[in-house]
């Protein structure tokens, strides 16, 4: 990848559209498209999955002409739509992909290569479509061709750290949890192929203004949620109780992997009340108040969080 995914809009043309009858094969050049709800029209590819309608760059197919001096041309990577002027490589998972009348959302970026059931592939022994190309579902259907304009729209991907803790909130003492969540996921999405906005806030131990937090960030369209303290069973533990009732589904799984994990040093790691869940696409959550065991619940987490995230959109990244 060239450098981190962009967060501007950035514009470009339509070179070519393409379409095969039978998968693992180039697809042919034709002077339109239509894509429907299942993808383009005709093209064996098509289907109710999250990989209807593939995207390559021209500049990416002619670098590759030039590196193993194959002919190869719009459609020989089995890419759908061509682009010429939009560097993909700086596009994101969930972005927005105008092209034509059309409308399109990034649901993968490459994919395990066919080998020797692709025809780049035996013939050269590599391809670039399984590294670079653009994998999407359909928003809103259009036609498309050639000359056509095409827009990529950045969708950010929204975090917000909230540290519910009377003390903090009063300044007694500073406040070291929220911090640590937020360098794991500074940490854990540098470089990846989305576009991370983080925020964050100190508030009292008080079940309201929890709420209230978890409300607004809902209203901004958030998607990931991370709340530090309060998880205990102390008379001013109310976190777990407040994000029960926010969420419309909880997910007990991952927060027992890691309270069984951290409990194998920690016995008293067993006293946490740490949960998951999720509201519509936003998951949530509620990790102990200290900087250790949000270290140790930050690493079951992150490896699990995208395939999560995707699943809440509709995505099967299987």
């Amino acid at each position: 990848m060239n450098g981190e995914p962009s967060s501007a809009a950035m514009n470009g043309r339509v070179v070519s559209v393409n379409v095969s009858r039978v998968k693992g094969t180039a697809k042919e050049p034709v002077p339109e498209i239509e894509i429907n709800n299942l993808g383009v029209v005709g093209d064996a590819h098509a289907g109710a999955w999250s990989r209807q309608v593939s995207i390559l760059s021209i500049e990416a197919v002619r670098r590759f002409a030039e590196q193993t001096n194959h002919p190869v041309g719009p459609g020989s990577f089995a890419e759908n739509i061509t682009t010429e002027g939009i560097d993909i490589e700086r596009i994101g998972i969930l972005d927005f992909i105008v092209a034509g009348e059309a409308s399109i959302q990034v649901a993968q970026v490459g994919k395990k290569c066919h080998g020797d059931a692709c025809a780049i592939y035996k013939s050269v022994g590599r391809c670039v479509m399984p590294a670079i190309g653009l994998f999407c579902r359909v928003v809103s259907p259009g036609k498309v061709k050639p000359g056509d304009k095409v827009q990529c729209i950045p969708r950010p991907l929204r975090f917000r750290v909230i540290t519910a803790s009377d003390r903090a909130s009063m300044g007694i003492y500073q406040d070291k949890a929220g911090p640590a969540v937020m360098e794991a996921l500074r940490d854990h999405f540098r470089g990846r192929r989305w576009h991370p906005e983080f925020s964050s806030s100190v508030v009292p131990d008080e079940p309201a203004l929890l709420r209230a937090q978890l409300d607004d960030f809902l209203r901004q369209d958030g998607d990931v949620v991370f709340l530090t303290g309060g998880t205990g069973i102390g008379p001013r533990d109310f976190t777990p109780e407040v994000v029960a009732g926010f969420c419309d589904r909880l997910i007990p799984g991952i927060m027992e992997h890691a309270r069984m994990k951290a409990a194998g040093a920690i016995p008293t790691a067993t006293l946490s009340r740490s949960v998951a869940g999720a509201r519509g696409t936003m998951l949530v959550f509620a990790l102990p108040g200290s900087p250790g065991a949000v270290t140790d619940y930050m690493a079951c987490i992150l490896p699990i969080l995208e395939h999560a995230m995707l699943m809440l959109h509709g995505i099967d990244a299987h």
